[in-house]
C-alpha cells in the first residue's frame, strides 16, 4: 500500500511504501520503505523508538523480489557488504514501483 509521494527534509521527493497489515510481522507496526534519490531506508516501528536501516542508492548492487500469491518479498542488497534490507507484506505493485524507482534515480545519478 503505497503511502504516496512526500517531500523529506532535505527537499527532495520519496516515495513510502508500507506493508500490509495482514502479513507476519507488520500486525501493530507495519513496516516502511522510503525511497528518494539518495537512498532507500527500511523503517519499522516498535512499542518504544524504531528501528531504521538505510542504504545510500549509490550502494544499491541489486533489487529481488519474490512475488506470492498477494503479498511480495522486497530484498534490497548493498555493494558495500553490510546486510540487505528485507521487508515482506508489499503488494506486487509496490514491489515492483520500489525496483524501478532504485534503477530510475540510479540511471539519473550516472548522467
Amino acid at each position: 500500500m503505497a503511502a504516496g509521494p512526500e517531500v523529506s527534509m532535505d527537499r527532495s521527493p520519496s516515495e513510502t511504501f508500507i506493508a500490509s497489515r495482514w502479513t507476519q510481522g507488520n500486525f501493530l507496526f507495519p513496516t516502511k520503505i522510503i525511497v528518494s534519490p539518495q537512498r532507500v531506508s527500511r523503517i519499522k516501528s516498535r512499542f518504544f523508538g524504531s528501528n531504521e536501516e538505510t542504504i545510500p542508492l549509490s550502494k544499491v548492487a541489486s533489487v529481488h523480489i519474490k512475488t506470492g500469491v498477494i503479498w511480495s518479498e522486497i530484498v534490497i542488497e548493498s555493494s558495500g557488504g553490510a546486510d540487505p534490507i528485507t521487508s515482506y507484506g508489499h503488494g506486487k505493485r509496490d514491489a515492483q514501483r520500489i525496483r524501478d524507482l532504485i534503477e530510475q534515480y540510479q540511471a539519473q545519478s550516472q548522467g
